[in-house]
């Protein structure tokens, strides 16, 4: 499950609550899904983890999520190099599961498992997890290009707001653009070493963005580990500002919970939400996380894109006009943001851990956007959602060519994949609220 941060040595350590060698049912994993004592299992063998999850790289909560489960799909997904991942999984080896016991747990169909694993051995095979270094090359020089262009116009002919406006506009192009590639570093997609996707990924979200990749790769992580999934997936924590799907409405109704008017929150969403999220609630998460957690590096990166930002801009606005046209920027960039990512998932459904196999679960979190050459730059390629969800390692240049095939396995096993066009998409959003509001109210008034 670890997204391959810097890996520290495993020392040896003894099983808590089980003997090496042993073999277990699926009620006795099961059982090992707290805190203090966590078991999984990866191809039929059960890993006591509880310690190694404070270590992972990818931080203890994506791992932890899966504590008494079966984690093989997730830990496929998420590590290029298995065989450089599975040396670390020895120490915590503690048995396997009786012969007696399935392969899958709970509610995931093992027809739909190994369908899926022949897809993704097929897709290995045509090579779609091989990166074109040239199309990344070209993402990056258009993202500089813009961000030079930008300060240019200004620098040579003047602050103007006509001026500035079109600047900032660039700015905000080029800070989205450079938000997709640094997904594609995050996500292990570009080089065959991790390593060196980990540093231009610092690079990317630190320099040319002013973030941290340690608090992305935490917080992303476990979205993809378990999308849409209440106290899972950090995307749909709301903190009580909005309620999502169809479940939490009814919930917070039933219980007479009433942090805001949630029959409303379609119409204030469109002022605490896309506006917000960047400039506001990211940006004093991202701050806090790194000084709490002593994360001097990522800090050091972000500090060099503010330093850089305030060369370029002060000498011609000062620190005040500076300030504002940051804030600016980042505010276009949130809007753009927000409905590019929330129109694949806050539609779709939204509930509790309901334990299905792995391409179930994302394709009831996901859906696509139509595929054309300004959606695939748009978006960063994020139109293919369901096939980002479920091979969160391929370069993005290659989901149109797997999708058919997902396609096709989804008709196969009866599972719904949805393709939207962008209007659609886009207004899903704003549905999928109103809906959620109303049944909240219904369930405030009546239940």
């Amino acid at each position: 499950m670890s997204d391959e941060l810097r890996v520290e040595p495993i020392a040896h350590q003894p099983a808590v609550s089980g003997r090496a060698g042993g073999v277990y049912t699926w009620e006795e994993v099961q059982s090992h899904c707290n805190r203090n004592d966590q078991w999984l299992v990866i191809d039929r063998k059960v890993y006591n983890i509880t310690q190694w999850a404070k270590r992972h790289p990818g931080g203890i909560r994506v791992i932890s999520h899966y504590a008494g489960e079966d984690a093989t799909e997730a830990f496929t997904a998420f590590h290029p190099d298995l065989k450089f991942v599975r040396k670390f999984l020895k120490p915590l080896l503690i048995g396997e599961l009786a012969a007696t016991e399935p392969s899958q747990d709970r509610n995931k169909n093992a027809t739909i498992t190994q369908d899926f694993h022949t897809l993704r051995a097929k897709a290995e095979r045509e090579g779609l997890f091989q990166a074109r270094p040239l199309f990344f090359c070209l993402h990056l020089g258009h993202i500089l290009l813009l961000e030079a262009l930008a300060w240019l116009i200004i620098w040579i002919w003047g602050t103007s707001w006509t001026l500035t406006f079109l600047s900032a506009v660039m700015l905000a192009t080029a800070q989205l653009q450079a938000g997709w590639l640094q997904h594609d570093f995050g996500h292990l997609s570009v080089f065959k070493k991790s390593s060196w996707n980990h540093v231009l990924h610092k690079f990317a979200i630190g320099h040319l963005k002013g973030a941290s990749a340690n608090w992305w790769n935490h917080r992303h992580y476990q979205h993809h580990a378990k999308p849409n999934i209440f106290s899972k997936d950090p995307d749909v924590n709301m903190l009580h500002v909005f309620v999502v799907g169809a479940t939490q409405p009814v919930e917070y109704g039933i219980k007479k919970i009433k942090y805001m008017p949630y029959h409303y929150q379609h119409q204030y969403f469109f002022l605490v939400g896309p506006p917000l999220l960047i400039p506001v609630y990211f940006h004093i998460q991202i701050i806090r996380t790194m000084i709490s957690r002593h994360d001097w590096v990522d800090l050091a990166w972000s500090l060099s894109y503010y330093l850089r930002y305030l060369c370029c801009s002060v000498p011609m606005y000062g620190l005040f006009g500076s300030v504002v046209l940051l804030s600016f920027v980042r505010f276009l960039e949130s809007n753009w943001f927000v409905w590019v990512t929330q129109m694949n998932h806050l539609p779709m459904n939204i509930d509790h851990d309901k334990h299905q196999d792995w391409l179930s679960m994302q394709l009831h979190a996901t859906c696509n956007i139509e595929q054309s050459p300004f959606n695939d730059w748009f978006s960063g390629h994020l139109n293919f959602q369901i096939e980002h969800h479920l091979f969160p390692t391929m370069p993005r240049h290659n989901y149109h060519v797997v999708a058919p095939q997902v396609r096709a396995l989804c008709e196969k096993h009866g599972v719904p994949y949805q393709v939207k066009t962008m209007w659609r998409g886009l207004a899903d959003v704003f549905m999928s609220l109103k809906n959620s509001g109303d049944l909240w109210l219904d369930a405030y008034l009546h239940k």
